[in-house]
This record gives C-alpha cells, sequence and structure tokens, in this order.
C-alpha cells in the first residue's frame, strides 16, 4: 500500500506535468553535469575573499545555498557583502542545462519532492555556496548608514568561503534573545559579534523602507510534516528576525544590481508589482476597523493602518495580511532600457528592483548574472530587448504555474489530513472570489479549500465558518459548505 509521502510524490510529478514543466533533466544535461568539476567553478582573476567571515542562513533542510553574507565597520556606517554564486561559470547559454533551466524558469519546491531547475551535482554542489568550500562568487559590496541609507555599493567577482552553514530558527531565536546561540558561531572566532552587526544593519535597511511605504505584511505558509512517510500536520512556518535579516540584504543587493546595470547603460529585467487594481476591498477591509483609507492607492496610508492592525489585534494579522497580498496582486518580470523607467514595486518601496540573489532557483537571476558579469568585463549585452521580454513574460507564467503546483501539493497534503473530518465545521478567512470560485483558508489546519455552497456575496478578507463537506487528495480539493452565521 502506498504511503502518503510517496503518494504526493506522484501527485506532484502529475501536477508538474500538468502544468507544463519538465520533472525530470534530459540525458544531454545529465551528461553535461557529470563532466563538470571542481576546477570547472572557480574561474581565475578574481578578488580572494576567502579570509572573511562569510555565512549562509537558510532553511534548515536547504542545499542550493545561493548567497553568503558578511558585515565591515566602516567610518560612515557598516559595510554589508553579499555574495551571489556564480552559477554562469558552469551553466553556458543555450547548453542542455540552461535549455531545461530556461524552460521550467525556476525551482519547484513540494512537499514529498523538489524539482530543481538545475542538475542536483550542481544545484546542492558545485554552484551551491557550501560550508567549507570555495567558490566563485559575484559580490555585492553595500555601505549601510546609521538612518538605513545605501550610500554607495559596488559589484566584482570573487572567491569566497562559506564558514558557517546557518538556519533560521536557531539564528532567528538567539538573535531575539529566545534561544541559545546556534553551535557554529562557538567555532568560528567572531562570527557572534559579524551577526550582531549584521543583524544592526538588516534593521536599519528595514527602517528606512519602511519610512518610505515599504509595507508591514506576515502571511503564515503551511509546511506538510512528516514522521516517517506518515503525514502528521501542515505547520505554519514561522519568521523571524533572521529570515528577516536575509530579505532585508537581498532586497538592498536587488536594488543594488538594477542601478549597476542601468549606470552602464544596460537594459535589465524588474520585478515589479503595480498599483493595486482592487484598492476598493482594500479600504473596505480598513474601514470595517474604523480606518479611512484615501480613495486612490497610497503606499504610506496602507501601512499606517497595517501597523495599527499589527498592534490591536497580532493574533489575526496573518489573515489581515493574506487578503491585502492578494488583493495587491502577484508580482511580475518586465525589462527596463536604461532611462526608461518602469513602474516601482509597490509594497517594497524601491524604484528599482531586480531579482539576481537566487541563480541556483530562478532563471531571472541568472539572466540577471550575466548581464551583470558582461557590464563587468565591458562587453555588449548578451541579450537583445526583445529577448529580455519574452525571457520576463515565460519566467513570471512559468512563476504562477510553480505556485499552483506547490498549492496543489499542500491541498493534496491537507485533503489527507482532513479525509476523517467531514462535516466538522472550521472558521477561515475568504482569500479569493471571482466568477472562478470563493476561497477559503484555515488556520487549523493551515490549508485553503474552496466554499462550493453558500458562497455568494462574500469577498476577500471576509472570516466565515465553514463545513467540510468533500475532498480529493488526488485532486488536490478540499470543499466546503457556508454556514450562516
Amino acid at each position: 500500500m502506498s504511503t502518503p509521502r510517496a503518494a504526493l510524490k506522484q501527485i506532484a510529478r502529475q501536477a508538474m506535468r500538468e502544468r507544463g514543466f519538465e520533472p525530470d533533466f534530459s540525458a544531454a544535461a545529465l551528461t553535461q553535469a557529470s563532466q563538470l568539476s571542481e576546477s570547472s567553478a572557480q574561474p581565475a582573476n578574481r578578488q580572494d575573499l576567502r579570509d572573511r567571515l562569510w555565512c549562509s542562513i537558510d532553511n534548515e533542510d536547504s542545499r542550493d545555498l545561493d548567497q553568503l553574507s558578511v558585515a565591515e565597520a566602516r567610518p560612515r556606517g557598516i559595510g554589508i557583502l553579499v555574495a551571489i554564486a556564480d552559477v554562469d561559470a558552469l551553466v553556458r547559454r543555450h547548453s542542455p542545462i540552461d535549455q531545461h533551466a530556461s524552460a521550467n524558469t525556476t525551482s519547484v519546491y513540494t512537499a514529498a519532492e523538489i524539482f530543481a531547475m538545475l542538475p542536483e551535482q550542481l544545484s546542492t554542489d558545485l554552484s551551491s555556496l557550501v560550508e567549507n568550500a570555495d567558490r566563485a562568487a559575484i559580490v555585492v559590496d553595500m555601505t549601510v548608514a546609521d538612518d538605513g541609507t545605501m550610500t554607495s555599493a559596488t559589484l566584482f567577482p570573487a572567491i569566497v568561503r562559506n564558514h558557517a552553514r546557518l538556519a533560521y530558527p536557531s539564528v532567528g531565536a538567539w538573535l531575539e534573545g529566545r534561544g541559545p546561540e546556534p553551535p557554529p558561531l562557538a567555532t568560528v572566532p567572531g562570527l557572534a559579534q559579524n551577526l550582531r552587526m549584521q543583524s544592526d544593519a538588516a534593521a536599519a535597511l528595514k527602517r528606512s523602507r519602511h519610512r518610505r511605504g515599504a509595507l508591514t505584511l506576515d502571511t503564515a505558509e503551511g509546511k506538510p510534516v512528516f514522521a516517517g512517510d506518515e503525514l502528521r500536520d501542515i505547520a505554519a512556518i514561522d519568521r523571524s528576525r533572521a529570515s528577516e535579516l536575509i530579505e532585508d540584504f537581498m532586497i538592498a543587493a536587488n536594488t543594488a544590481t538594477a542601478q549597476f546595470l542601468e549606470s552602464r547603460g544596460f537594459s535589465s529585467m524588474r520585478r515589479i508589482v503595480r498599483m493595486p487594481d482592487r484598492w476598493p476591498r482594500i479600504v473596505t477591509l480598513a474601514a470595517g476597523t474604523g480606518t479611512t483609507l484615501p480613495t486612490t492607492p497610497d503606499v504610506q496610508a496602507l501601512e499606517h493602518w497595517l501597523l495599527a492592525q499589527r498592534e490591536r489585534d497580532p493574533e489575526h494579522f496573518p489573515d489581515l495580511s493574506l487578503s491585502v497580498v492578494k488583493l495587491l496582486g502577484r508580482g511580475t518580470y518586465v525589462v527596463e532600457p536604461p532611462n526608461e523607467p518602469t513602474p516601482d514595486h509597490f509594497g517594497l518601496a524601491v524604484d528599482d528592483y531586480a531579482h539576481t540573489t537566487a541563480p541556483n532557483r530562478r532563471f531571472a537571476d541568472l539572466v540577471t548574472q550575466r548581464l551583470v558579469k558582461a557590464a563587468l568585463a565591458g562587453a555588449v549585452s548578451p541579450y537583445e530587448d526583445d529577448e529580455l521580454a519574452a525571457i520576463a513574460a515565460r519566467c513570471s507564467e512559468r512563476e504562477d504555474a510553480a505556485n499552483r503546483v506547490e498549492r496543489q501539493v499542500r491541498k493534496a497534503a491537507a485533503a489527507m489530513l482532513l479525509e476523517r473530518r467531514r462535516g466538522e465545521v472550521f472558521d477561515g478567512i475568504v482569500t479569493g472570489a471571482s466568477p472562478k470560485g470563493t476561497w477559503v483558508k484555515l488556520r487549523h489546519p493551515l490549508t485553503e479549500g474552496r466554499i462550493e455552497r453558500g458562497q455568494e456575496g462574500l469577498e476577500v478578507g471576509d472570516r466565515v465558518r465553514v463545513r467540510l463537506v468533500a475532498v480529493d487528495p488526488w485532486k488536490g480539493f478540499i470543499d466546503f459548505e457556508r454556514l450562516k452565521q
């Protein structure tokens, strides 16, 4: 009899194919990967920064490590260096591996299996910034003033070495005073102090962004929990100061990279979230809490309301955050020629924002890395604008498809958990309402399903009581009926 994990793996592979992904690498791509070696990943003529106190902070089970960070004291602030894995040194354009990456455009992370954008020999080894190994990287060197302003930024190729592989939960608990010092900090002299300095710089960057209108949001995501091959729960993934630290550095590095490319006269792919079309619904949600928002999108006013709601009702703030995120809409990739600005990223309060910090996992980041390396070498852009536009459209479409695969597998796992609970009543919040259907998210277990009866008149953000009427793990269906309150 198939175990839940084995069943989810089958469901994941089926969902990948249905959404147009290639779940397996071609024989040519695997052959190419097998012919790569340590020496392939270390091009010459790079700055040697292996002695810096580089560390990685990621999920506990992550092996595709894209970036390292380190801090240093400077006369007018804190220097933050972010090292990004030089994946282009191993994955040449139009090679079999590159063809697979350009087709899928992203790694897809499901509960049962990870469908990596690059073969395992690269993503978890040769192009991953693994602990205690010399690796080629593109370094973004930034100076952060006390007020969080980025006063300077440069990019250059280097050789780096990860001295400590750290994880969000333990580092976050330590930074917040809730847990002991993670063991690796005791074995690397000076790293604990360096992490404190990194945390200070990240906090300053965050404060600066929020003064400009960045949004405070805290959405809870669910992750299936297994005991062996048996599914036990759908648990929330907690955010911490450690995850926020990396988020703040990545936003800064992505902004610095976009500005660098523009300064060199290069077109680039930018990541944007446009002004929300569903702003009136956000206004209605705010009005329900006694707050009047402007009739036209205003990120500063929205941030003030979110902060007030987090203070007033922290327990339900993740629900409100999710509603706002759904109403803001998803991000997309666009091409920005030099001196022709695209719309800002509504929600991050940044004018220039490229995706560049995860080239092991996202094709857009690998393309941006190739643009950066060409600019550093004084060469012409390796991509014409129309080619960049096609890549941007493909990455946007594939990212949406990947989200749907991941969501379907999470729902399949939740359906397995809920199979014996038909007829039970749950409290939830509406996360989607359109002619295609009305969706509700439960808090326990953390999952989403469709309201099949009684959904008339519901809007995103409404709190509802629903009864579970049917589940189908293989189709990812969890169906509810609304109960009148």
